[in-house]
């Protein structure tokens, strides 16, 4: 065997060997410690796929957003538990959860192995896609996403906005229009303020240099914005600047700007190609990059406040 597919099997082996054990795992921290190290296992995988914009979502979204995500709702579920007095599931009620676990791993698994061959792709639409509306895009997978569905692209941050409207509907009623809770209650500490300092003006340089170069590179709208909203966090993390309030009518703009922006281009593909989200050819790259650029605005806003949570008012005076 030679040194290549060697790599990957011992890659699989380590894949499937960390997600056992962030199941395993009895603590929770640690349990979200594997799962973040599973994403990036997971991330290297799709390089090896030869899928580098997969890639780079997996790492900035699955491993990276997510991570903070659980991290989050971890210590919520902490503060719930400490609270309760109910009894714990019963037996019964686990073996009901576990054997639904196994049937959906079983239907997935059954749907993976019975794939027809070929597999069904995308690329004969990425490369009609490249050569016709969305010409101009060197990348097939965003000519893809923003010509040939560009509808679902849209809705996906419809979908961003009504997940923030539900978390923010949670909240008591007497807190809404306040700001969410700070990711931290103690002040941080040194070495986390430094890491701030140093780390998220550097991300978010490369966020920008991902999202502009995702026309023609792997990279794009979601990555960057992805990236974006994760140094958003770690800077609020070490309270080097809090949640805004979800009064706001700047963050209230931002938030929508990806999807309405995106919503009139593709109503003025009727009177400019002829069909709703077409785009007239000598003008389709820069209209597709100007559509992106609000779009990362949207998703670098939409993803802090999810992991932010609901307005609670304990940061008002």
């Amino acid at each position: 065997m030679s040194v290549l597919p060697a790599l990957d099997l011992g890659l699989a082996l380590l894949v499937v060997g960390v997600a056992a054990w962030t199941i395993a795992a009895r603590n929770l921290f640690a349990s979200v410690v594997g799962y973040v190290a599973y994403g990036l296992l997971l991330a290297i995988v799709w390089i090896r796929l030869y899928a580098p914009d997969i890639a780079l979502t997996e790492a900035a979204v699955g491993s990276g957003v997510t991570g903070v995500l659980l991290v989050t709702a971890g210590k919520r579920l902490d503060a719930i538990k400490a609270a309760e007095t109910g009894a714990p599931p019963g037996l019964a009620l686990r073996i009901f959860v576990g054997a639904l676990a196994v049937l959906v791993a079983g239907a997935l698994a059954w749907v993976v192995v019975t794939l027809p061959t070929p597999a069904p792709s995308l690329a004969p639409a990425a490369a009609a896609a490249a050569d016709g509306p969305g010409a101009g895009l060197g990348n097939p997978i965003t000519a893809v996403l923003m010509s040939y569905r560009s509808f679902d692209t849209m809705l996906e941050k419809v979908v961003l906005i009504l997940a923030v409207l539900g978390v923010w509907s949670v909240g008591p009623d007497k807190a809404w229009g306040t700001a969410p809770a700070p990711l931290r209650k103690a002040k941080a500490e040194g070495a986390m303020v430094f890491l701030a300092q140093l780390l998220a003006p550097a991300g978010a340089l490369i966020g920008v240099h991902i999202f502009w170069v995702g026309a023609d590179a792997p990279g794009g709208a979601f990555q960057g914005g992805a990236l974006l909203a994760a140094m958003w966090m770690v800077a609020m993390m070490a309270r080097l600047t809090e949640p805004p309030r979800i009064d706001s009518r700047i963050l209230r703009l931002a938030l929508i700007a990806g999807p309405a922006v995106f919503l009139v281009v593709g109503l003025a593909g009727l009177l400019l190609a002829g069909n709703f989200f077409a785009f007239p050819s000598a003008f389709a790259k820069p209209l597709i990059l100007f559509i992106e650029a609000f779009m990362v605005l949207s998703i670098a806003v939409a993803l802090p406040m999810l992991v932010a949570g609901p307005p609670d008012g304990s940061s008002e005076p």
